[in-house]
């Protein structure tokens, strides 16, 4: 399976999204601070919204898709599913 996720640093906060094959061990790397770049740099580590897929090639559309999204949008499409921006790392 493919994910394609987004993180965020707290509620209404700086998003980041992604895409990996192993959602668990990708978000532990933020977590940790593991690589450095935007994620480290702004503390981008909640997981508040993922979906999964099969197939590599629609997980990376979709990333490419959700990445040219206004940042409304991207909110809107968590608070859908995940209204209080919990850490849904947890529950992986």
């Amino acid at each position: 399976m493919y994910y394609v996720y987004i993180l965020a640093n707290k509620k209404g906060g700086t998003l980041y999204v992604g895409v990996t094959n192993d959602l668990k061990k990708r978000v532990f790397q933020h977590k940790e601070k593991l690589t450095d770049g935007f994620t480290k740099e702004y503390d981008i580590n909640k997981l508040v919204h993922f979906e999964s897929t099969p197939d590599i090639y629609s997980a990376i559309s979709y990333e490419k898709k959700l990445k040219k999204w206004l940042r409304q949008r991207k909110i809107d499409l968590i608070q859908k599913e995940n209204v209080e921006w919990r850490d849904l790392y947890e529950e992986l």
